[in-house]
């Protein structure tokens, strides 16, 4: 496996591959690398002929007061295991690389930015269009793996990759879970032992507003409240947003009557989780019952 840390030298072997014709595969990620992430380099490990995992804690993604500083790095531990999967780059720029003096250009989507990640953290949105807009000029990929855990982004950068035809395409692979059904994320250390056996609560609400509305349940408001009720079972979860949303567009349904998305946003102590589940309602009765009804 390569290292690479010059914008440049990482340009330079991009465009060697794919002027012979073989097809990049791209993990972006900001280290700290758990089975996850695992799972995304395996599924572009099976789906291209060459694999670049990048490490970048992007500082422009990140808020004031928000953890940059603590982020966890272990460097040590993210190259063993991109070399047992077979990762032909990793490719870690320093941020004076990424961002040199004079740098003065931001990338910002819109609409699908502004709320729920977009609305709690402001400035969160544009780091990740900014720095995934430069990540893919560099890296050159035809392929890019996102986790479903962070729904909102990997809808944003397939927005942003339509809107600018940057000829990516963004695979958006299901959540990798514990045992207990919690979301497997960098930030889980932060978490006490005693926060650790509640945490997996939040998936937990949303598994049961998926079943209310797998049940016949379609008014929105109804679905959060079931959700919200398991939540206030732990006094100690601070909900910042439990909704039911278009999965696309991620705007707000009144109505649930085809596929949607649940997202969910909490505080247990100092850690914030977030986490989603995708649920669609029964199907309509045909047949004679369908008949009888119509």
């Amino acid at each position: 496996m390569k290292i690479i840390r010059r914008p440049e030298a990482m340009v330079a072997w991009s465009e060697t591959l794919r002027r012979e014709g073989v097809t990049i595969g791209f993990v972006p990620t900001m280290g700290a690398l758990h089975e996850g992430h695992r799972s995304l380099i395996r599924a572009g490990r099976l789906r291209s002929d060459a694999l670049v995992v990048s490490v970048f804690v992007n500082p422009t993604q990140f808020g004031p007061g928000e953890d940059l500083a603590r982020y966890p790095r272990m460097p040590d531990r993210d190259h063993a295991l991109c070399r047992t999967e077979g990762v032909d780059v990793c490719f870690e720029p320093t941020v004076d690389a990424m961002y040199p003096k004079g740098y003065q250009t931001v990338v910002t989507v819109s609409k699908i930015a502004q709320r729920w990640e977009g609305e709690r953290r402001p400035h969160h949105f544009q780091g990740v269009a900014t720095v995934v807009t430069k990540l893919f000029g560099i890296v050159q990929p035809h392929l890019a793996m996102f986790g479903q855990k962070d729904y909102q982004q990997a809808m944003l950068v397939r927005r942003l990759v339509q809107d600018l035809n940057l000829g990516v395409k963004i695979a958006v692979c299901p959540t990798v879970r514990e045992p207990d059904g919690l979301a497997m994320s960098s930030r889980n250390i932060y978490l006490s032992e005693e926060e650790r056996t509640i945490a997996p609560l939040l998936y937990k609400s949303l598994k049961a507003g998926g079943e209310a509305i797998r049940k016949g349940v379609i008014e929105a408001a109804a679905v959060q409240n079931t959700m919200a009720a398991v939540l206030k079972q732990e006094p100690r979860f601070t909900i910042e947003y439990l909704a039911v949303c278009d999965p696309l567009t991620l705007e707000p349904l009144a109505q649930v009557t085809s596929k949607a998305i649940l997202l969910g946003a909490v505080r247990l102590g100092s850690v914030r989780l977030i986490d989603n589940l995708i649920v669609s309602p029964p199907r309509k009765r045909c047949g004679k019952e369908a008949m009888e009804i119509g």
